[in-house]
């Protein structure tokens, strides 16, 4: 499934994996998230409600590009720089295209909003 990530004015888009956690996203749609900087390689915020770990393995190792979700902190996450594997991580899909790039470029706190 295609949904659409919108900061700032600017719209990228990502390609959802078929899974549990990945339905009860799509199920909060639209939704505005505030994400912040984490560590350089990330955009972190906090999502109203936990998604499903049904069938998800322990953690992940996620790639730039990668959507993700980081269960401990009920974080919807977007991965601009390379993260290691770290229990609690479940990629939900990808983002198209250079979306990595331009949101390593966006510096600070950022409003994202989430649609089909």
């Amino acid at each position: 499934m295609r949904i659409q990530i919108s900061i700032g004015g600017k719209q990228f888009q990502a390609t959802l994996d078929d899974s549990a956690a990945t339905r009860d996203l799509v199920a909060q749609l639209p939704l505005t998230v505030e994400m912040s900087d984490h560590g350089g390689v990330e955009k972190t915020g906090r999502l109203p409600s936990p998604l499903s770990l049904d069938g998800q393995p322990a953690g992940a190792d996620p790639d730039v590009g990668d959507v993700g979700y980081y269960a401990p902190g009920n974080d919807l996450v977007l991965y601009y720089g390379d993260q290691s594997y770290y229990d609690g991580i479940v990629v939900l899909g990808r983002m198209h295209d250079d979306a990595a790039e331009r949101i390593a470029n966006m510096d600070g706190s950022v409003t994202v909003q989430l649609q089909r």
